[in-house]
């Protein structure tokens, strides 16, 4: 008989809290799935409104191989001026299909989802790109949602942190997430009052804003070796781009709509300044030198939300956590019998 069940994000919440090391390992396999063709993951797209160009919904579809055999689709929106309500930027659902039969079989809350796999991302890449999980200054650059989360990852993750220095436009937002750091996660930081002061003499940068268009344009802001995480992908200018080491999660979805890697490109013409995948690095198949900034772009891949919604569900059903909707399919056989 075919079911569905709902997942909510409370309940998603509570999984991805008593999984997060888990969840890094799962992120990390998808990306070596999808690197050697395992997967399926189309072009992102981008509903977006004449009328709120800060806003956009965006449609991720993908199926993923590697023991998963499941489809899907993550249906996403991010509306920035949320935040002056104290609303959440995104909001997110998940719908999961059965690969045997295409039939959808669950609808998970997604966006608890689709940080945990940004946050998982950006930890792990920054252990690929520093070469170990100790770090005496990490920058935060932006202090809503995401930034929490990847703050979390790191931690649950057993990095030797000295301390975390966050910086945000709106200083109240950065009081808040020193706050939660040194309260909740017991972990020293402080608010810094500038992009530059907080950056400077950091392991490693984390970029987690909602700029849709470049402002970081020094070229000396960023050190040689110093490793850049950049989640948001549209902070930082394309010559700064073409002057460091890029490492992406994947190329040709990572250089389209406007980011800060796809800017780079439309100026000097070629892809070259990209050095491969994240995948690539995790294989030893790419080294990043010192020479320059080691700048890491993940664009997001629909893939990620399948494995860390997948280990969702699957948690969610053997701790009796899921909701069944009786009848949800009205015929679920051809003709009678």
């Amino acid at each position: 008989m075919l079911g569905f069940d709902v997942v909510s994000g409370t309940v998603a919440r509570e999984v991805i809290s008593e999984s997060r090391k888990e969840v890094i390992g799962i992120v990390r396999d998808a990306y070596l799935a999808h690197e050697g063709g395992d997967s399926v993951n189309p072009n992102s797209y981008f509903l977006r409104f004449p009328e709120k160009p800060s806003a956009r919904i965006i449609a991720l579809p993908a199926y993923l191989g590697d023991g998963y055999d499941v489809a899907g689709i993550k249906w996403i929106a991010s509306f920035p001026e949320n935040v002056e309500r104290n609303v959440p930027r995104a909001s997110a659902v998940l719908l999961l299909n059965d690969y045997a039969t295409g039939y959808p079989f669950a609808c998970l809350e997604a966006s608890q989802i689709s940080a945990a796999r940004t946050a998982a991302s950006c930890v792990l890449g920054a252990a690929q790109l520093h070469g170990s999980c100790r770090a005496a200054r990490i920058a935060v650059v932006g202090a809503g949602v995401i930034a929490r989360n990847i703050l979390d990852f790191f931690v649950a993750d057993g990095w030797d942190i000295g301390q975390f220095a966050l910086y945000d436009q709106v200083p109240g937002y950065a009081d808040a997430l020193v706050s939660y750091a040194r309260e909740t996660l017991g972990t020293e930081a402080e608010r810094t009052d500038s992009l530059e002061s907080a950056v400077k003499g950091a392991d490693l940068v984390v970029l987690a804003t909602t700029a849709g268009t470049p402002y970081i344009t020094d070229p000396h802001l960023f050190e040689p070796g110093q490793v850049v995480l950049n989640i948001s992908l549209r902070d930082i200018a394309p010559e700064i781009i073409l002057g460091a080491h890029n490492v992406v999660d994947d190329i040709d979805h990572c250089l389209t709509a406007n980011t800060s890697v796809h800017l780079a490109e439309q100026s000097c013409g070629h892809r070259g300044f990209v050095d491969g995948t994240l995948a690539q690095v995790i294989e030893g198949k790419v080294r990043p030198g010192d020479g320059k900034p080691r700048i890491f772009s993940p664009f997001g891949l629909g893939v990620l939300d399948l494995a860390v919604g997948s280990f969702v569900y699957r948690n969610a059903v053997e701790s009796g956590r899921t909701t069944g909707i009786d009848g949800f399919f009205a015929e679920t056989e051809r003709w009678q019998k």
